[in-house]
């Protein structure tokens, strides 16, 4: 397993897009530049997003989810039986219009390639890389139908998707592997049918496994209010090893509800706010790390942004970035503990951590 600093810094997934990759994305959508072009254009973006990261001083980095023209479209567009009658859209972020006519194909295969996907990015950076994926339900809720019996049994059909896209991805080499699902905070009434779909995504799947569950991020909005208190205690049953969520923008009188609710595994903590221009200092990230470590222990926190940088201009992402890491690089001067650790957690010696020993 790959070692990482003690508080690895890390991003959720997206990255800013470009005005002009704008522009050219929704080109192609207009039927004004061609497949090879885009193909082209998205790894050159890519590129940049991960030499960005690193020059930001990010331990655990992400191909940008680039490739992606939102968090929906990239997935349901692959997968065999969703049918999408108008693929021409007048802004590359927009919704497909997705529908079923009739249940999904139980194919084998992987429709979706993305393991091709970690691959590239694998090929074009020494540091660790978090592969991203919209979750089972999240996606469904994109998608109109009337062949299942419930919502829920097509959410399932999904997941069954999915799992088979991440053992393609653990066998090309993945080792982090992040389910989002952006969604759900909307619905907290069906947390144990979220996490029963995420158990299939993840069975039989040996890698780290992170969750990320938001309460939106559309245009930099979010679409929701509440407390992550609806996942408990579902949640505890889901076969992840990180809950990945937002806390800078919220504020952190969720963490005791975390403590309180039984939850023993990482944290992905939100310490710089996505939906903000203001550019947060070195010490008001340090600060943020500082009173969580007073309820986790510093091998349980890994250090990230509260959801993905996608609406943010380009020089800001990187100015939060930097700001990120140097907070990080503050606190781990000030702890007793061993300079590195691994990506997967080891629940038993957490348990014995809590004397972090933070010279404030």
């Amino acid at each position: 397993m790959t070692r990482v600093p003690v508080l690895p810094t890390t991003v959720v997934g997206s990255y800013p897009v470009p005005e002009w990759m704008e522009r050219l994305k929704t080109d192609y959508f207009r039927g004004r530049m061609s497949r090879a072009q885009l193909l082209d254009v998205h790894e050159m973006a890519i590129k940049a997003a991960l030499h960005d990261q690193r020059q930001a001083g990010i331990d655990i980095v992400s191909d940008g989810e680039l490739r992606r023209d939102n968090d929906i479209d990239y997935f349901l567009a692959r997968i065999p039986g969703v049918e999408i009658k108008d693929t021409a859209k007048d802004f590359y972020f927009d919704y497909y219009e997705a529908s079923l006519s009739e249940p999904l194909p139980e194919a084998e295969g992987t429709p979706l390639q993305l393991a091709d996907d970690y691959a590239f990015t694998a090929a074009h950076t020494a540091a660790p890389v978090k592969f991203s994926f919209t979750g089972p339900f999240s996606l469904a809720h994109r998608v109109t139908e009337d062949v299942y019996r419930s919502r829920g049994d097509l959410v399932l059909a999904i997941a069954r998707v999915l799992n088979r896209e991440a053992r393609a991805l653990a066998a090309r080499g993945a080792e982090l592997l992040q389910i989002d699902e952006p969604f759900l905070a909307g619905y907290p009434e069906a947390v144990d049918l979220a996490v029963e779909a995420i158990n299939i995504v993840t069975a039989e799947v040996p890698v780290t496994w992170a969750l990320h569950v938001c309460y939106g991020n559309r245009y930099a909005r979010p679409l929701w209010q509440g407390h992550y208190d609806f996942l408990f205690p579902a949640v505890l049953e889901a076969r992840v090893d990180q809950l990945v969520l937002e806390f800078a923008r919220k504020g952190y009188q969720d963490l005791p509800v975390l403590r309180k609710s039984g939850w023993d595994r990482d944290i992905g903590l939100g310490v710089i706010d996505v939906k903000s221009g203001e550019i947060e200092t070195p010490d008001l990230v340090a600060d943020r790390i500082r009173r969580a470590l007073d309820l986790v222990p510093a091998s349980r926190l890994i250090i990230n942004p509260d959801c993905g940088l996608r609406n943010l201009p380009g020089s800001v992402a990187r100015a939060k970035l930097s700001a990120m890491s140097e907070g990080a690089a503050l606190v781990r001067g000030e702890l007793s503990l061993p300079t590195e650790t691994d990506l997967s957690a080891d629940a038993e010696s957490d348990a014995k951590e809590n004397s972090h020993a933070v010279h404030r």
